[in-house]
């Protein structure tokens, strides 16, 4: 399955934790918890995504055209799951979506950045991505690192050079 392929997902209030995890491998995920459950079968009808969800009344009662019921609890063993049943392929980049707003990210301009608010990254911090839709500066740190080991460990032999 290419790139221009990938599924796209919607997860419901009880699955912030895997939405974020998704948008770190760059998968396309929608993540709204105030939307009610009628709303997000709705939205994941409309716009062809896969409804990840924990609420078997969900499935039972609302039927969403396509969906994954989770079964762990763990966030990264959620993540397993998603892989598995989706047979998605490693992304070709980690940390490419905004893991707040889900739009992706765009290279930074550094001149750009003496007047954004803080957090800014630390001098010489390279490469600096920018989210051009809610302004949040993301760059490679401790917080990347660890999460890419959460990533190597969870999921072994999955992710290139993991």
């Amino acid at each position: 399955m290419g790139r221009h392929q990938a599924p796209r997902f919607v997860a419901d209030a009880m699955l912030g934790r895997l939405a974020r995890w998704l948008r770190v491998l760059d998968y396309d995920t929608c993540y709204q918890p105030e939307l009610d459950d009628h709303q997000l079968v709705e939205l994941a009808n409309a716009e062809g995504r896969i409804l990840l969800t924990r609420d078997r009344h969900l499935v039972r009662f609302l039927r969403p055209a396509r969906v994954l019921l989770i079964d762990a609890s763990v966030p990264l063993e959620q993540l397993e799951q998603v892989i598995l049943a989706c047979r998605l392929p490693p992304p070709t980049a980690l940390f490419r979506r905004c893991l707040l707003c889900n739009t992706p990210l765009c290279p930074a301009r550094p001149g750009e950045l003496s007047g954004h608010p803080p957090p800014l990254p630390p001098e010489g911090t390279a490469p600096v991505f920018q989210c051009p839709r809610c302004c949040r500066l993301y760059w490679p740190g401790s917080h990347t690192r660890r999460m890419r080991e959460a990533l190597y460990l969870a999921l072994p032999g999955w992710l290139p050079g993991g």
